[in-house]
């Protein structure tokens, strides 16, 4: 096991370092970023009145659309001379989220993604397949810069062409994939196609990232790939992969990189911290940036946290499993519900696939929700193709009773044929909204 010095620290000279941290991560933002000085001024904040971490509330809250408003570089604290990289995430207006480092910021993150690699059962001397986007994203170069940190050989394939994925796994022996937890579900059923044993590869831990995914999808996965899947967490406005990463002696819980982020989890409606345990939206502050020194920045992730010790002897608090989004948190006839709760139900159901999604529409003036879920292949045979067969209108309804039993909820299910719903090299897509079109269609706004 490798273990960091600060991974194991008494919380007290822990908090200490934190709230150093955070006063210089504020001075610096008054005095260097525009936006933070005047955000502060705006309510009468001034870096003197931080006295201990209690006093994080005093500052205002930091959201996508401030980085989106002040394109591309006005929440930045340092000047261009002193950048070493910059990154991009996709953006919904048209404009990515630009993020940035300096050459201190690019060390610090080598230095977490290595320690986020090592807690997911990275060696040294070991070889990573890195399977994350290279680029814009901060996902592969991010994982790649700790794979060589760490002392691993770093084979960057990055997204797609899953023939060579699998080719390169099988020739050069890897222990570590990195990849999001939908492209290894691909990987391990191209295999199959191609009569290979996902489970007899040199593979041992995977690490997963980027989007959602269930505990019954865990499962899935190392069943099918004979590994342990350990949980990745990050976001580019942030830093990147690394700021927090599930041990793959305990898996309960992402231990967060407590000297780098300051975390809370508050109430998105009323903005107030709710108790350990309970859940609620992330906030991280950034304790050694430079380049942007993010403040409570509401990350939309739907999340808990626990100061409970661990097995693996870490003393770091632990973020539990991102729930959803809550822009993504589906509201059908007044039940609210995320897309993580229905993938915990249904791959439970033995003759359908881990495959699915749901699909937003519209029927008058209500709205609608379509599961497309896949049947598997064994089903398929057995029922000659037929799929208006007694079995499949069966299956059919005994998924429908289940979401209503056990979310609440009543939508419309889809059986369809085994491998219909598209794949994803990146991230899954689960929600395929058609309102908004439906509405422009029918003219209303």
């Amino acid at each position: 096991m490798i273990l960091h010095k600060a991974e194991t620290l008494d919380r007290e000279t822990l908090e200490a370092e934190q709230l150093q941290g955070l006063k210089k991560t504020v001075s610096l933002a008054y005095e260097k970023s525009p936006f933070y000085k005047e955000a502060f001024q705006n309510i009468g904040f001034s870096p003197d009145q931080i006295h201990n971490l209690a006093d994080i509330r005093l500052l205002p809250f930091t959201e996508k659309k401030h980085l989106r408003e002040h394109y591309p570089f006005g929440l930045f604290a340092a000047g261009r001379e002193e950048l070493v990289r910059i990154h991009a995430s996709s953006g919904t207006s048209g404009k990515p989220t630009i993020v940035g480092y300096t050459k201190q910021d690019v060390e610090n993150w080598a230095e977490l993604t290595a320690r986020a690699i090592a807690i997911g059962g990275g060696t040294p001397a070991g070889i990573l397949h890195n399977a994350y986007g290279y680029g814009l994203f901060t996902g592969g170069l991010g994982l790649h810069a700790g794979g060589e940190r760490l002392g691993m050989a770093v084979v960057p394939v990055s997204i797609g062409n899953t023939d060579r994925q699998i080719t390169l796994i099988e020739d050069l022996q890897p222990e570590v994939i990195c990849c999001t937890p939908s492209y290894a579900l691909n990987i391990a059923e191209r295999m199959l196609e191609t009569g290979k044993n996902p489970r007899g590869t040199s593979l041992k831990f995977g690490i997963f990232g980027a989007e959602p995914w269930s505990e019954e999808m865990r499962k899935v996965l190392e069943d099918r790939l004979g590994i342990k899947a350990c949980d990745i967490y990050g976001l580019s406005e942030v830093m990147g992969p690394g700021v927090a990463m599930e041990c793959h002696e305990a898996q309960d819980g992402l231990h967060i990189a407590e000297d780098h982020f300051y975390a809370e989890v508050i109430d998105p409606d009323t903005l107030e911290p709710v108790p350990d345990g309970e859940s609620g939206e992330l906030v991280f502050t950034s304790l050694r940036k430079e380049a942007i020194p993010m403040i409570r920045y509401r990350t939309g992730d739907v999340a808990s946290l626990t100061k409970k010790p661990c097995k693996c002897g870490r003393t770091t608090m632990r973020m539990s499993r991102i729930k959803g989004r809550i822009d993504d948190m589906l509201i059908i006839r007044g039940v609210n519900v995320f897309p993580s709760e229905i993938e915990h139900h249904l791959i439970a159901v033995p003759e359908i696939g881990p495959h699915y999604q749901l699909h937003l529409g519209r029927r008058g003036p209500l709205d609608e929700v379509t599961l497309h879920v896949e049947v598997s292949e064994e089903v398929y045979a057995d029922i000659t193709m037929d799929m208006e067969h007694e079995r499949m209108i069966e299956l059919r309804t005994r998924i429908q009773h289940l979401l209503k039993s056990s979310c609440l909820v009543s939508v419309n299910v889809q059986v369809k044929a085994p491998k219909s719903i598209p794949r994803s090299e990146g991230k899954a897509v689960r929600i395929v909204d058609a309102r908004l079109k439906a509405s422009e269609a029918e003219g209303i706004s």
